[in-house]
């Protein structure tokens, strides 16, 4: 049985589009708890983590907010290394996507410290590769898989206590569909594997996820980053950056009982859910759904043996 500790980051910081700091409660009204309870994993909500408000400046170098992002990072970095070192697997609901540079960041060292190979799952509809150079509006959720490779302001690339979080070989991206030109060079210059739209329509979801799931063993410590705009808007519209042709509601959930049928689930981001932006918590519901799915929570009707 896991133990699941689940940290509410209610900001949106980081995002252009307010908001997203509405969505953990959001998660919760969707029973995110109960849900995992009933896959049979032990679930204590710390609540939520206090940082700076979001005061609405333009961007300064290229960066918007860049002080008010350091410091919810630095929280919930700290607040994720609590639950490594307490043995228990840290979910953490947004918020926006720039916070991923904590909880990475904290997975990184966790890993690290164990002796275990990282291995990042990225789910979104955007590469979030932005630098300040690159980026069209300055917002730092377009940025945390360039900082986290490296490509940032020194107090994001360092908030583990070394330097880079990731390598390039460490994290693959599902679900690709809106790329900035720029950012687009940039990405082929880094290197990371991308399973975008084009390859799953092409190939299947369960060739990408496949793909993006070799090389995996018992030594892994398997993050997934889930951004809710992953999914086609049709079934999650709570989003501030819906792009349209993204994955069903069934390639969805195949992609999350493939993560589960590994069993190296080690920590999860849950971000960019906006329910100033949704219908009825539509959006919050359809998550927990597929959390259930990483978590054990199956349609599979016949026997392992048999697939």
């Amino acid at each position: 049985m896991k133990k699941i500790s689940i940290i509410g980051a209610p900001t949106d910081i980081g995002a252009g589009t307010r908001g997203a700091s509405m969505g953990p409660e959001a998660l919760r009204v969707a029973q995110l708890q109960a849900m995992l309870e009933s896959q049979g994993v032990e679930v204590a909500d710390r609540g939520n983590l206090q940082g700076p408000g979001n005061p609405g400046l333009p961007p300064v170098d290229g960066y918007r907010h860049l002080p008010q992002v350091i410091a919810w990072n630095r929280a919930v970095l700290d607040a994720c290394r609590a639950e490594f070192s307490a043995k228990r697997l840290p979910i953490l609901i947004g918020g926006d996507h720039s916070l991923a540079i904590g909880s990475i960041a904290a997975a990184a060292q966790h890993a690290h410290e164990s002796g275990r190979t990282l291995c990042v799952l990225w789910f979104d509809a955007h590469a979030d590769a932005n630098t300040n150079v690159l980026t069209p509006s300055g917002n730092i959720h377009g940025m945390p898989v360039a900082i986290l490779l490296g490509h940032g302001p020194r107090e994001l690339v360092g908030i583990g206590g070394q330097g880079p979080a990731l390598l390039s070989s460490e994290i693959r991206q599902i679900g690709i569909r809106s790329v900035d030109l720029g950012e687009k060079r940039f990405v082929h210059e880094l290197g990371f594997e991308v399973f975008d739209m084009r390859y799953i329509d092409e190939l299947g979801m369960r060739a990408a996820m496949s793909a993006a799931l070799v090389g995996l063993d018992r030594d892994t410590h398997l993050h997934v980053s889930f951004d809710i705009d992953f999914l086609d808007p049709d079934i999650a519209p709570g989003v501030g950056t819906t792009v349209p042709g993204g994955p069903s509601y069934r390639e969805a959930q195949l992609c999350m009982e493939m993560v589960a049928d590994t069993g190296l689930l080690a920590s999860l981001d849950i971000m960019e859910l906006n329910p100033a932006l949704d219908m009825h918590n539509r959006s919050a519901e359809v998550a927990v759904d597929l959390v259930g799915s990483l978590f054990g929570k199956s349609t599979l009707m016949r026997r392992a043996d048999d697939a």
